[in-house]
């Protein structure tokens, strides 16, 4: 059974908890910008005073409004420095944040609400008053407090009032109230695989998440003068960790929601972090990849990127020649450069989380000199247990555990934890945490392998195995990873289990298809449907297959796809908010395509 365990150099006092990270700021350097607060075209600094006194003004008007130590507020928004000051505010009045994707319909919000015994819910705007509004759960009982108010005062200027009569003394006291052992949040997990479970994360968590990545060697990347552009939603605990690392570590943290429009804003805000999940890198890359060939490009792109993940490849392994060194150099000035210059032009590193990046697409960034960190963590490890660094890293695996973790892997392949970062149980469901944790150990689920240096690498999830009628078992995973490469690819689903042989399940990328159409001559009004048996485009996707088929035996070969008429999203039910497929949803609503594949 092989084991890598990484200790700790710090100790987390029972009286520290996570508004800490914060006030120890304001005490220390209160003029120093903490936020970034977009305003127009310009981001203006927000110093700690500033934000401090906004925090307390906040807890103020939460005790006023009857909120105690040990209550539970929910808090539907998407990503904006609010959110992180009112996060900060409940943890101030003494309370639990229970953070909700603002993309949550009102059943999912119902169950949530129910589930946590939450007595207050603090919703960004006027369209999530409504959804609220069908909650039969948010009753008089439940406060329920709006941020964007067109006709009135929003939760800043309402709370603030209303908490003018409450001591800062009181505010101080509720802060102390909190332990290193107490509450901090309750996460519900994505629910890709059934009812949401409440994850109860401790400030010791949270703190321990801190203090083990500040001990890697990512921290010579951190600090003064550098930039966090976040755009993850707060709710997902990576986000939500990684903010908290930026503001101890004093990196100034900005925040947008504004997905379409990332890359005019990294050409303002010039991030020197960025943070995101695979899907993101992997549209980046084919959004690049299109826009060359789109522009009569496409070879020179093509071979820069070849290079690139060559060069990265060969650095890994210490041997990198003469002539490689000046293919790099010549590429770099033709391709590359534009690449960092399109994300700000100074950013230094890029931390991947969440799904499994790849190690194709994390060469290719780190050969064009935006390395990308893969880490590895879940909601029940407070984010990453395992991360790659700068000197300590190899591409396609997800790192070593920080300082304060260990991982062990069982007998059967699957990845066990514990340490600082893990959880100490699911809300209310004692079952559930009894099959989670054995001996101290976290079951994950996922499946994987150490090297002898105690570098981790994901090999699958143990729920996603797929076994043939012949008996063969197939991980999906690294299959689709290869498949999603291809730029006219968007999602990639690998079915077969208990069938004669491995099919796959195809959506276009709605972004690639218009300019492929041109391409290939095709009407400007044909849909995906249309074309979902046209010769021309299944051969382009059989590409990416026979790329992915090379990787495995003939046994786990994909024969047959079907490419399905529309994407994959959150409206439709089949991603979680961040873009990983639930494949539940996905077996259930393809039904009858998956059955296609093995009828006709």
């Amino acid at each position: 059974m092989a084991e890598c365990r990484v200790p700790a150099k710090f100790e987390i006092p029972e009286e520290r908890n996570a508004s800490d990270v914060l006030f120890d700021i304001v005490e220390k350097q209160g003029g120093k910008t903490v936020f970034r607060r977009q305003d127009g075209a310009q981001w203006l600094p927000v110093t700690a005073a500033e934000a401090g006194a906004q925090v307390v003004a906040l807890a103020k008007g939460l005790i006023a409004s009857g909120i105690k130590p040990g209550d539970r507020v929910a808090l539907v928004s998407a990503t904006r420095l609010e959110w992180t000051l009112l996060d900060f505010a409940v943890w101030s009045a003494g309370a639990v944040t229970v953070p909700v994707y603002d993309s949550s319909s009102g059943p999912q919000i119902d169950w949530i609400m129910r589930d946590s015994g939450a007595n207050a819910i603090i919703v960004e705007t006027s369209k999530h008053r409504a959804v609220i509004d069908t909650v039969e759960s948010v009753d008089d009982s439940v406060q329920v407090f709006q941020i964007d108010v067109a006709d009135g005062p929003g939760v800043v200027e309402l709370l603030t009032e209303r908490g003018k009569d409450v001591s800062d003394e009181e505010v101080t006291a509720r802060r102390r109230t909190l332990k290193a052992s107490s509450p901090a949040t309750l996460i519900y997990t994505s629910g890709t695989t059934g009812r949401p479970k409440g994850c109860m994360l401790t400030h010791s968590n949270l703190l321990g998440e801190i203090a083990g990545v500040m001990q890697t060697s990512l921290n010579q990347l951190l600090g003064d003068g550098k930039r966090l552009l976040l755009f993850l939603p707060m709710a997902h605990v990576l986000a939500r960790a990684i903010n908290l690392v930026a503001i101890e570590a004093g990196v100034e943290v900005g925040y947008t929601a504004d997905i379409a429009n990332l890359l005019p804003t990294f050409a303002v805000f010039k991030p020197s972090l960025i943070l995101s999940v695979p899907r993101v890198f992997e549209k980046v890359y084919n959004s690049a990849r299109q826009g060359a060939h789109d522009g009569g490009k496409g070879k020179i792109f093509d071979l820069a990127a070849d290079v690139a993940v060559e060069y990265s490849t060969a650095k890994q392994n210490g041997d990198v020649s003469l002539l490689l060194r000046a293919k790099h150099a010549v590429f770099d000035k033709l391709v590359y450069s534009k690449l960092r210059t399109a994300l700000g032009g100074v950013c230094e590193l890029a931390i991947s989380g969440g799904a499994p990046l790849g190690a194709r697409l994390g060469h290719f960034f780190s050969g064009v000199g935006i390395p990308v960190y893969e880490g590895y963590g879940l909601t029940e490890t407070t984010a990453a247990i395992a991360v790659n660094t700068p000197g300590e890293v190899k591409v396609g695996t997800v790192g070593r555990p920080i300082p304060g973790n260990a991982v062990r892997i069982a007998d059967d392949g699957e990845i066990l934890l514990s340490g600082e970062v893990v959880f100490t149980g699911y809300w209310q469901n004692d079952d559930a945490t009894a099959a989670a944790i054995t001996d101290g150990w976290f079951h994950t689920g996922d499946l994987g392998a150490l090297d002898e240096e105690g570098y981790l690498r994901i090999t699958g999830r143990k729920k996603e195995i797929i076994v043939t009628a012949g008996g063969k078992n197939v991980s999906p995973a690294p299959m689709e990873d290869i498949i999603r490469a291809s730029a006219l690819v968007s999602q990639a689903v690998v079915v077969g289990d208990q069938k004669p042989f491995i099919g796959a399940l195809i959506t276009v990328d709605p972004e690639a298809f218009p300019a492929w159409k041109t391409r290939n001559g095709k009407s400007a009004e044909a849909t995906v449907a249309d074309l979902a048996n046209d010769a021309e485009l299944l051969a382009e996707i059989q590409l990416a297959i026979d790329a992915a088929n090379e990787t495995v035996s003939h046994a786990e070969a994909i024969k047959k796809i079907r490419v399905l008429p529309a994407d994959f999203t959150e409206d439709s039910g089949e991603l979680t908010p961040t873009l990983k497929v639930k494949r539940n949803v996905v077996a259930e609503k393809w039904a009858d395509e998956i059955a296609a594949i093995y009828t006709k």
